[in-house]
């Protein structure tokens, strides 16, 4: 099957399996991200044996993750599932009182229809810390979609805007009307609606991204996760989002439907070229022109010239396992690399469509061919694609 996205790029579809980590291992960088927050992945001791694995914490570090581990009786349902978990959040609110318990629903109690999602709120009002409940199992593409199942289910926990956005502009109107009396008392930011940003980074990154829309006078309001989960942000009609990962579709979808959210579609801030892109995408949408881009873009590419001459001209060839491939594959072909093949296991072209216009562009900037890209490849065609 093939899904033309324009005349000269191509979405092909093969029917390999899937090759990647299961979806709890979000729980690694979620747990550090969510400072005040708690997850407990219910499963069984193969879900506990990967975590266990997979994360390698020393035990002196006291994580904020456990493991819920589902016996005999209960895959039989002979056993009291809600007094066990009942138990369980008992002591993790006496040892650890975090602000949210994020319940990380497994592959075994999707097969055997455990009721999480009913369980939760009757708990959640029992011991009086709120509950959510996430599916990240196997059933995902990719590793990855685990964060994106936990920012779904904390979208719709996000409080509402305290008013509309046109009494927030009305106040802001007089707020600058009041301090516009020198030119040197102007605010920083410029009106605009609120812009809250979702994905998952290290808070060193998602503070440069706060500073690059600053310089350009725009304000985030906030962050989907927040790294306290009492900050989540306000979302609701008026709240412009836009995403910072390309793994998150089902986060996006739940933002634009349930929360009534505005969508900006951008590429994603993935090496110089694509954060260039990214907030080129997000000003004019509050009627900014962007300012001084290019030349910022120019002065990274310059400091990371000796990596970049260490690269060109080498090839790679993507085989899939994370929905970053694209977004990679771009910066790589920006860095003067050669792109043989993009494998994706899973890829949402709408939410992705920015990011594949960019990928064009670059392309066609660099005097390369644009690569094949392989929705859900197969392997063993790959590795005979890589031998050719």
């Amino acid at each position: 099957m093939s899904v033309k996205i324009d005349e000269t790029l191509t979405v092909e579809c093969e029917t390999g399996n899937y090759h990647t980590f299961c979806p709890i291992s979000c729980v690694s960088w979620l747990y550090q991200k969510i400072e005040d927050s708690f997850f407990l992945v219910v499963g069984t001791k193969t879900c506990g044996y990967f975590l266990q694995n997979a994360l390698g914490v020393m035990i002196f570090a006291e994580p904020r993750y456990a493991m819920a581990e589902l016996e005999e009786g209960d895959i039989s349902a002979q056993l009291n599932d809600y007094e066990g978990l009942k138990k369980l959040c008992i002591r993790i609110r006496k040892d650890r009182d975090p602000s949210v318990i994020i319940w990380i629903g497994t592959c075994t109690t999707e097969i055997i229809k455990m009721d999480l999602e009913g369980m939760a709120p009757k708990l959640e009002w029992e011991i009086g810390i709120p509950i959510l409940v996430a599916r990240a199992n196997g059933l995902d593409y990719a590793f990855t979609q685990g964060e994106d199942t936990v920012l779904a289910a904390m979208a719709h926990r996000c409080p509402e805007p305290e008013f509309s956005f046109h009494q927030r502009k009305e106040t802001i109107q007089n707020f600058f009307t009041f301090h516009s009396r020198k030119k040197e008392e102007l605010v920083e930011y410029a009106n605009h609606p609120s812009l809250v940003l979702f994905g998952s980074l290290p808070s060193n990154v998602a503070s440069q991204l706060n500073l690059e829309l600053k310089r350009q006078s725009i304000k985030v309001s906030g962050w989907l996760p927040a790294q306290k989960y009492t900050d989540l942000p306000s979302l609701g009609d008026g709240v412009y989002v836009c995403g910072v990962n390309p793994f998150l579709s089902r986060t996006a979808t739940t933002l634009i439907r349930r929360e009534k959210c505005q969508l900006i579609g951008a590429p994603f801030p993935i090496g110089p070229d694509g954060t260039r892109a990214w907030i080129e995408k997000i000003c004019p949408v509050f009627g900014i022109e962007p300012q001084g881009l290019e030349e910022r873009e120019e002065r990274i590419w310059e400091s990371l010239k000796d990596y970049l001459n260490l690269v060109r001209g080498k090839s790679v060839f993507f085989m899939g396992d994370n929905l970053l491939e694209v977004s990679l594959a771009r910066f790589l072909i920006r860095c003067g690399m050669i792109v043989h093949e993009i494998g994706i296991p899973y890829m949402d072209k709408r939410y992705q469509a920015a990011e594949l216009s960019l990928l064009q562009d670059t392309c066609m900037k660099m005097c390369v061919p644009i690569p094949r890209i392989v929705e859900k490849p197969d392997n063993s065609n790959q590795i005979r694609r890589i031998r050719e």
